[in-house]
């Protein structure tokens, strides 16, 4: 089983026999099987025909709909998790401040080890900013310690912020491109290269907590970290930031300093109000980086269609490989672990498990 993307500026999704087919203009066909499909990204303009959205249904494909730039357009889930009683669980720990801060904390914990054990790469191979980044690691370290013991999911959240601007201080330290651009962490819309590939990056992995949480039949709009608000999915944006550092901040780096990306695969494109055509990121705290989309149009950097077919492939291929995965002693895809930290999650709330403890790599 396996995720599938399809990106094209033009095309259909059709049904042949029991196959799926993807028709592009000059009728290049793409088949894909149904049984080896696990979920379904289509970019850009493509349109399905009725007989694809039935076999789509008839093999609950989860299909997520994204512009040629990766903006989310929306998506077909079919067979929602029928469990209220989980859910009814959920709203009453959502309920209960004190458990709720409990999650909330573990969650930050882990990410902001997952950012101290990243950083302490980055200061192995800093060379003549290694004092910026030992200054950087003490004063997360620092933050660490008081999001571990603050009783207040406000503070907590500040702190979560605080870890952030120390993190993306030095994290430019670790691309070793010189034409890569980064020098504080700016979305909505990204304004340089390096931005592109993390919001990007953020926005593959989103899809993929997403989908791990409802096949455990989980609202994932009941969050304890991001505050919950109508129509947001609170609970894919905290289980995805255990996941950060670990998945997508590495694949960004990686593609900058294998060669793999290009000054080619990136482009410049003036956004307006009426205009919003890039991943949209959400965040526990304001971000002071992002532009508000006003009268005036702003400018923004993305990702051209080459690019993001490279981008697409670094991450499946860290989404394939294999790590340790401490609660069960075996190495396990980081595809895996994501649907092991969901179903951790739905023990805990189901009561079967009374502590939430976030995945930390070592």
């Amino acid at each position: 089983m396996a995720a599938v993307y399809i990106l094209s500026d033009y095309g259909k999704l059709t049904k042949h026999d029991e196959t799926l087919v993807f028709v592009q203009k000059d009728e290049t066909r793409t088949i894909l099987f149904p049984f080896k499909t696990e979920y379904l990204i289509l970019m850009g303009n493509i349109s399905i025909s009725g007989e694809a959205l039935r076999m789509l249904s008839k093999y609950k494909i989860p299909t997520t709909l994204l512009s040629s730039n990766g903006r989310f357009n929306g998506k077909l889930t079919f067979g929602d998790g029928k469990n209220v009683f989980l859910r009814q669980k959920q709203y009453r720990i959502l309920d209960d401040a004190s458990q709720s801060l409990e999650i909330a904390r573990s969650i930050v914990v882990g990410k902001i080890k997952n950012q101290i054990s990243f950083m302490q790469r980055i200061k192995r191979k800093s060379g003549a900013e290694e004092k910026t980044v030992l200054d950087a690691i003490g004063s997360i370290k620092n933050t660490l310690i008081s999001a571990e013991k603050t009783d207040n999911i406000e503070k907590l959240r500040g702190y979560e912020g605080i870890a952030a601007r120390h993190y993306f201080s030095v994290f430019g330290y670790n691309i070793q491109a010189e034409w890569a651009e980064f020098k504080t962490r700016s979305k909505n819309p990204p304004k340089t290269n390096v931005n592109a590939v993390l919001s990007f990056l953020y926005t593959l992995l989103m899809y993929r907590v997403e989908s791990a949480l409802e096949s455990q039949g989980l609202d994932i709009c009941v969050g304890n970290l991001h505050a919950i608000n109508y129509g947001k999915n609170a609970l894919v944006f905290d289980l995805m930031e255990e996941f950060r550092s670990t998945i997508a901040d590495s694949v960004c780096c990686a593609l900058f300093n294998l060669g793999t990306l290009k000054e080619t695969d990136f482009e410049t494109k003036t956004f307006s109000e009426d205009n919003i055509d890039f991943p949209v990121e959400s965040s526990s705290v304001p971000d002071s980086s992002s532009e508000k989309l006003e009268d005036e149009s702003i400018r923004g950097v993305l990702l051209t269609k080459d690019g993001l077919k490279k981008v697409i492939s670094s991450f499946e291929q860290k989404m394939d490989s294999l790590i340790m995965y401490a609660p069960t002693g075996q190495k396990l895809s980081y595809q895996k672990i994501i649907y092991e930290q969901a179903a951790h999650y739905k023990r805990v709330m189901s009561g079967e498990e009374t502590e939430y403890k976030s995945y930390y790599f070592k």
